[in-house]
């Protein structure tokens, strides 16, 4: 990929397909020409009042830099975190719960488990609830675990629940009944009443959410995806109507009024929006599932990331997506991010499938402070785009990681090739200030706040890998973001990592990401039942309809028949256990090969899970827990174009400067050799100390590493004398 330090000439071919990720401090932009391969990335400053405005400077800037306009734009991918950002912050809407009668205090009851295990118990308190116990109703009406109803649905009580929470102004309302998962007629009821009754209601049902048992986690996931509809939808309107004005305006005779809140619009421009899973899905289905985004962004990023590192030759990665606020970790096998279905966002318990992604706060606007106790910490706490570090001279009042960075030399004067000018001397007073109080000198205040944030990450990654039962020490780290590659020698040395791979233009990893996904969606049922009672033709019942919800929504979505894909799993567990282990399915009928083959599939992974299995035990019997299938509609990804290799003198072609930096306080501030990345070519090396720069990022090399650059422009270095 190209970045924008360089200028551009107009392309013959006018195919520009965009991916746009919006950042807490940076909106990431990557545009492909889809009729000559040709990639090009910029950068521009998000908007948190209206982050609209942030979203279409990006697209502008990067149609300039292709000679491009509006109507040569074919598709647009966007990653977003308003909803991970609003269950985070608990800003979500006041929410209404309609649940069965006698079942009015799930929430309050919820699961036994205590964070960081027992020994927390005596202190730990339970979150608020997201539904407060006064504004839970409950309505008469009963279904077993099979679907047969045992109570008929009290239509009157259902109406009385609907305009008590329309006489309170509550309009924003999960439903989860018991059962609903085997039979969902109950719940459909109270969502017809709820729309007579109370029209303006946004309602969440569970059989629509979450079709799987365990009313706690059903009864979350439909609450978290009730509150944050309000805003994922207004904030996707928004988004969607700006970018149509916007194309709009650059086709001659169009009047500009824009199209509808996503999907293909009248202007015949797709609109896509990042799901959790690893899918995107059109904006204009998106706000029917709003809780398929809560981590858009991060796994946009990973998957970027893991297509990146596959394609380099690195089968095992971890993944550290480091951004103005936070640093996002997760874990690729064999090109694949880890899935789980066992997340959550914030407090709140969430079981849709997502990219298992462990976030921290420790990002470039991480704020370094003084606790009561009179140490140095460094986070959650961030001063964000707004008002930002110390070095913006933006009204930031606090010491933060860019601050160090930047008074440290490891990164330089400015961002984004200069367009962003950083205040050192501000930077430098304000961590003065600090350093006094603690007793510190400068360089041993600047240095441990970075020493802090890399153990920070440190332990993140261990929760993705070690936590997990993955030796940390098989994987290579890859590093992203604007700040994911400061600290990645810190984070060899700590946790013994093979080696770092940094790809090129690594701020907009993420981004690019947005690029190489495909449209996709879960479907999950319950159906509980022991291996050797199986009945094969109820099986291919449930996993026939599945498939025919995922058909229908390709369709919906404009993929052709024979471009439609369907990915089996099933969740199984031994009788007993509490959890499942999710394993593939094969294609074909269900008959005794399929369910032969489950089981061994289920037993391999059990013991590479947990060190054991059961296997060939009469006394351990095999349970059949839920049934689900995906539907894909492959998109054409983005080619990732090999490297020249480099001519010439490498010091005389990259380094531009050479300038003190400080890697350890003991050490003081060393010469270091700057190289400017896009003057380095396939097969360069060279060792630490180093600093390389380039429009979005910039990567410190200690001394002790050596550098060298791969066939597809990644940075890989590793520690002096090992070998890959």
């Amino acid at each position: 990929m190209s970045d924008d330090s360089t200028s551009q000439a107009p392309s013959d071919g006018r195919r520009i397909r965009i991916g746009i990720d919006t950042g807490g401090t940076f909106t990431d932009v990557v545009a492909v020409n889809e009729d000559t391969g040709e990639q090009v990335t910029t950068k521009t400053p998000s908007t948190p009042s209206n982050p609209a405005d942030g979203f279409i400077n990006g697209i502008e800037k990067i149609l300039a830099l292709l000679g491009a306009d509006g109507e040569d734009i074919t598709a647009v991918s966007h990653g977003t975190t308003v909803a991970t950002n609003k269950l985070l912050e608990g800003k979500i809407e006041e929410l209404g719960f309609v649940t069965t009668d006698g079942y009015e205090f799930m929430l309050e009851i919820a699961r036994q488990s205590v964070p960081d295990g027992y020994g927390n118990s005596y202190f730990w308190v339970k979150p608020e609830r997201i539904v407060p116990a006064d504004k839970v109703r409950t309505v008469a009406g009963r279904m077993d675990f099979e679907g047969t109803e045992i109570r008929p649905f009290d239509e009157e009580q259902a109406r009385a629940v609907a305009r008590w929470f329309k006489d309170r102004g509550i309009n924003t309302i999960g439903v989860c009944l018991l059962h609903s998962y085997a039979n969902d007629a109950h719940e459909v009821a109270m969502r017809d009443i709820l729309r007579e009754e109370h029209p303006d209601a946004v309602v969440s049902i569970s059989s629509e959410v979450l079709r799987e048992y365990r009313e706690y986690e059903r009864s979350m996931t439909t609450l978290v995806d009730a509150s944050v509809k309000p805003s994922v939808s207004r904030y996707v309107t928004n988004i969607s109507e700006r970018l149509w004005d916007f194309i709009g305006r650059s086709r001659a005779g169009d009047t500009g009024a824009g199209g509808d809140a996503g999907g293909t619009t009248d202007h015949g421009i797709p609109f896509y929006v990042m799901k959790s899973n690893g899918g995107v899905l059109s904006a204009d289905e998106v706000v029917h599932q709003p809780i398929t985004t809560v981590l858009s962004g991060p796994a946009a990023g990973a998957l970027g990331a893991a297509l990146i590192a596959k394609q380099a030759g690195f089968p095992k990665v971890l993944t550290c997506d480091g951004g103005g606020t936070s640093t996002d970790v997760s874990v690729v096998l064999e090109g694949e991010p880890t899935l789980t279905t066992e997340g959550s966002v914030g407090v709140y318990p969430s079981k849709i499938p997502m990219i298992d992604v462990v976030t921290v706060g420790a990002g470039g606007g991480s704020i370094a402070w003084i606790s009561p106790e009179g140490s140095l910490k460094v986070g959650p706490q961030s001063a964000g785009a707004d008002p930002g570090p110390l070095c913006y001279a933006t009204g930031g009042t606090e010491p933060t990681i860019t601050d160090a960075h930047v008074t440290l030399g490891r990164i330089p004067p400015h961002l984004l090739g200069g367009e962003i000018p950083l205040d050192v001397d501000a930077a430098r007073t304000g961590i003065q200030v600090l350093a006094d109080k603690l007793g510190l000198t400068f360089e041993q205040c600047a240095t441990g706040i970075l020493e802090i944030s890399a153990w920070n990450q440190a332990n993140a990654l261990r929760q993705v890998s070690v936590k997990r039962g993955l030796d940390v020490r098989d994987f290579t780290l890859t590093t992203f973001g604007g700040s994911g590659s400061l600290l990645a020698c810190r984070l060899v040395d700590i946790l013994g990592l093979a080696g770092v791979v940094v790809p090129p233009n690594p701020g907009n990893v993420s981004a690019f990401g947005l690029l190489t996904v495909d449209v996709k969606n879960d479907y999950v049922q319950t159906h509980v039942t022991r291996e050797s009672a199986i009945e094969h033709a109820s099986i291919q019942t449930v996993i026939d309809q599945l498939t025919d919800r995922a058909r229908e929504a390709l369709d919906k979505e404009g993929f052709a028949p024979e471009q439609h894909q369907f990915v089996r799993s099933v969740d199984v567990r031994y009788v007993g256990q509490a959890f499942e282990v999710r394993v593939p399915a094969p294609d074909g009928p269900v008959d005794a090969a399929f369910v032969d083959l489950i089981g061994e599939r289920f037993h391999t992974e059990h013991q590479q899970l947990y060190g054991y299995n059961f296997k060939g035990d009469p006394d351990q019997h095999v349970e059949w827990v839920n049934l689900r299938v995906t539907g894909i509609g492959p998109i054409t990804r983005p080619e990732i174009m090999p490297l020249p290799a480099g001519a010439g003198d490498l010091d005389d072609r990259a380094v531009t400067a050479t300038r003190e930096v400080c890697f350890d306080a003991a050490d003081g501030y060393v010469p270091t050799k700057v190289y400017a990345r896009e003057r380095l070519g396939a097969g360069d090396t060279f060792s630490g100390p180093a600093i390389i720069e380039e429009f979005g990022s910039t990567v410190p090399i200690h001394p002790g590493f050596d550098v060298r650059v791969d066939d597809w422009g990644n940075l890989v270095f590793l520690k002096e004398g090992a070998s890959r």
